[in-house]
């Protein structure tokens, strides 16, 4: 019986369906990493004007947690017998300070949706670890929501 069990599954007798839907979603996380990466580096050499120290210091830094979550994502992609996406989502490319902060804002808010789905389909899949590390990016998520959200309520014009 046992062994019927896990011919129907993965090899943790996980549904196939199930892990597969979770794999593709998390390669469209992944793109969102990408692009985050991407967005931010772009966003901190472009940026000008009066706050554009405080603002390369704040797109800059925001790159090695985006990385970080791509590595959470890609490793368990590659563990659950998936193939990581090596592109990224489009990235809006904006000139005005404010439209950068928006792009990123926006960019945030969905991350948010997707990962708050994401964490759902991972318990129900089984993977309680990769729910829990959901947890922490999204925590660091809605930091980088929020943190935008107060830059943009206090912008002069």
């Amino acid at each position: 019986m046992a062994k019927d069990k896990k011919a129907k599954g993965t090899k943790d007798s996980k549904p196939r369906g199930e892990i597969a839907a979770l794999i593709d979603g998390l390669n469209i996380d992944l793109q969102g990493e990408f692009q985050a990466v991407i967005m931010y580096r772009l966003y901190a050499s472009m940026v000008q004007g009066p706050y554009r120290q405080e603002l390369r210091a704040s797109f800059a830094n925001e790159i090695p947690e985006e990385l970080a979550h791509a590595q959470i994502l890609a490793d368990k992609i590659s563990a659950l017998g998936g193939t990581p996406v090596a592109t990224p989502a489009p990235v809006p490319v904006v000139k005005e300070a404010k439209a950068m902060l928006q792009e990123a804002l926006k960019a945030e808010i969905e991350t948010i949706e997707r990962y708050t789905k994401r964490r759902a389909q991972a318990e129900a899949a089984g993977e309680v670890g990769l729910a829990a590390q959901f947890d922490d990016i999204l925590a660091d998520e809605t930091n980088h929501r929020d943190e935008l959200s107060q830059m943009l309520a206090r912008w002069p014009y």
